[in-house]
């Protein structure tokens, strides 16, 4: 059984993607980030970065005490490695998924995110910043297009690689984006939106949140740190 500590985010949708792929039984924590329950001690124990996801493994292989995780993409890497599904065993297969995972860890999450603050959350509409997080996110887009050319998934088999990505191109409009300008990319969105475990994961974050509301002045300041 896998407790997961979750919010309706890219991020959050990376860990019940793979958990309804794979047929892990799992429980849900919500952990309502506008409401600041990632700050709760109980919580800061799991994810001391304060950041949701974070799991517990309350059978892990080894036999041993459960195993607390957070970063999404170490989740990812230790259920994969838990369940022998979506990261090959072979080397060069393997190196293939890794590479593109913390792809999306380090640029395209990162990047993204900033698109999604300045144009969408803060308090200040800054074009300069705007532009350049929107213009990131287009050249970012064209790597994963580009790479799609020849492939049906990121690194050739469907693997933890394109359920990292997938959640953080859902909201494409929002970053400025439109599909038709990535051709390969979007067949690829296509196919993943279509895959029935995707349907089940972002069908409970409908449950958890079935009425997201965009976040007040308080809780932006609470999610960005501007209390001060």
């Amino acid at each position: 059984m896998i407790d997961l500590y979750y919010w309706t985010t890219p991020n959050g949708h990376k860990i019940t993607i793979f958990l309804e792929e794979a047929n892990i039984p799992y429980t849900i924590h919500p952990i309502n980030i506008g409401k600041g329950e990632q700050f709760q001690p109980e919580f800061l124990k799991i994810a001391p970065n304060n950041r949701i996801p974070a799991i517990v493994d309350q059978a892990p292989t080894d036999g041993g005490e459960p195993i607390s995780l957070f970063e999404s993409g170490a989740i990812l890497q230790y259920l994969s490695e838990k369940t022998g599904q979506f990261l090959p065993a072979d080397l060069r297969a393997r190196t293939e998924v890794l590479q593109w995972l913390y792809w999306q860890m380090g640029g395209l999450g990162p990047m993204l995110g900033q698109n999604h603050h300045f144009s969408g959350y803060a308090p200040e509409k800054i074009p300069y910043a705007i532009n350049r997080y929107v213009k990131e996110t287009a050249r970012l887009y064209g790597v994963l297009n580009q790479r799609l050319v020849e492939r049906e998934y990121v690194a050739g088999a469907y693997s933890i690689a394109d359920m990292a990505i997938y959640p953080w191109i859902v909201p494409y409009a929002k970053q400025g984006q439109d599909l038709h300008d990535f051709p390969h990319l979007k067949r690829w969105f296509n196919a993943i939106a279509a895959r029935p475990a995707v349907q089940r994961a972002y069908g409970r974050a409908k449950i958890v949140n079935p009425a997201p509301k965009p976040f007040t002045d308080d809780e932006k300041k609470l999610l960005f740190n501007l209390e001060k």
